[in-house]
């Protein structure tokens, strides 16, 4: 899960919605060079956060796991420098 302790999510696809498995995370926005800062979200009792740089809206689903997500792709891995 990119080496992260917590999963870190991009949406390179441009999607309007992306549902995973997890309610606290990372949105980094795209892949390096198009990324954003980023930003750490808790979706805390809701089951969906807006990402405020990207725009973004994580959706929770409970059958997801937490390297899961719909569309498929949006996992970020962290690429060796």
């Amino acid at each position: 899960m990119a080496g992260h302790g917590i999963p870190h999510f991009q949406n390179d696809g441009g999607h309007r919605v992306i549902e995973i498995g997890v309610k606290e995370f990372m949105c980094t926005g795209a892949s390096v060079p198009f990324d954003h800062p980023h930003v750490y979200l808790d979706m805390g009792d809701d089951n969906e956060k807006v990402c405020p740089y990207c725009s973004t809206l994580y959706r929770f689903d409970r059958t997801l796991k937490a390297e899961q997500t719909v569309p498929d792709g949006c996992v970020f891995h962290a690429r060796a420098a």
